[in-house]
């Protein structure tokens, strides 16, 4: 094995995404062979890894199949492991994960609900959330007060936040009571800076009352799935977010110790792939 970025073994092995690794090593909570790594260390197999004074077992650097839930985030908790005010975390509600933990993909604000996708894999998650790979996140958002049309081409074409320029790729009405208070919109953006979109809307004037995120990419909020539930999502799944974000696609779990069945669903997937091509070659 040739040596890399700590944050990048330490992301494959499921410590967190590369950003979050990244901050781990600036508080000098990474060793490598017994002394405090350093932004930019490399290192290979045969080093011995510890993260917040816990040795990085061999079993741990090994690439582990991606899994990925999705989780109906309820309001009220947040979504960091640690919290000085001792207020409860959505960590305490998910399934227990071998060889890894959970990474979140992106987060949701303690009162915002909805969608929340978690995975083992941390470039997965590092490049789900950096803005040069554009997915997109899309929201159902009640906000009180008077919604114009100068307001919505305001969102559409951009408006200046204290972090910069940012807009939504997209706004709608839902349907609702035109004389209410309250309306429901649907939003999507391709960005994640913090409480986004309650800012854009309050900039206008108007106060998010409900937040809902109802899709990331191209996995939406699991139908039937109550608040502090999970579910799994499949290969299929899988492959697609993997695939989204120029990622190689995995073997479906259930060939991964069968060589000769294995091979023959590549076969069949490089096929599909090459029909599809060809299909959309004729409808241009």
């Amino acid at each position: 094995m040739t040596d890399e970025k700590l944050q990048k073994i330490l992301a494959r092995a499921g410590y967190g995404s590369r950003r979050q690794i990244e901050q781990m090593i600036e508080q000098g909570l990474v060793q490598v062979n017994g002394r405090t790594a350093k932004l930019g260390d490399r290192a290979n197999d045969q080093a011995q890894l510890s993260v917040r004074g816990q040795k990085v077992k061999a079993s741990r650097l090994e690439q582990q199949p991606t899994q990925v839930i999705a989780y109906h985030k309820p309001e009220g908790l947040i979504c960091s492991r640690h919290d000085e005010q001792g207020r409860d975390s959505i960590f305490s509600q998910l399934p227990k994960i071998i060889n890894g933990r959970w990474i979140s993909i992106g987060r949701l604000d303690l009162n915002t609900s909805g969608l929340l996708l978690l995975t083992n894999n941390g470039e997965l998650a590092n490049r789900m959330m950096h803005p040069s790979y554009e997915v997109e996140r899309e929201y159902a958002v009640r906000v009180f007060g008077e919604v114009t049309e100068a307001m919505l081409t305001n969102l559409r074409t951009g408006v200046t936040l204290d972090d910069g320029v940012s807009k939504f790729d997209y706004v709608g009405r839902l349907p609702s009571d035109e004389e209410a208070q309250n309306q429901w919109f649907r939003v999507i953006l391709r960005e994640g800076k913090y409480r986004e979109v309650r800012r854009l809307w309050e900039a206008q004037g108007v106060k998010v009352s409900r937040l809902i995120r109802v899709r990331y990419g191209d996995i939406s909020l699991p139908k039937g799935l109550r608040r502090g539930k999970t579910e799994m999502l499949n290969w299929v799944q899988v492959n697609k977010l993997l695939k989204a974000v120029a990622l190689p696609e995995e073997e479906r779990p259930d060939l991964r110790h069968r060589p000769e069945a294995a091979a023959r669903q590549k076969r069949v997937m490089a096929e599909r792939a090459k029909r599809s091509a060809k299909f959309a070659k004729r409808r241009r």
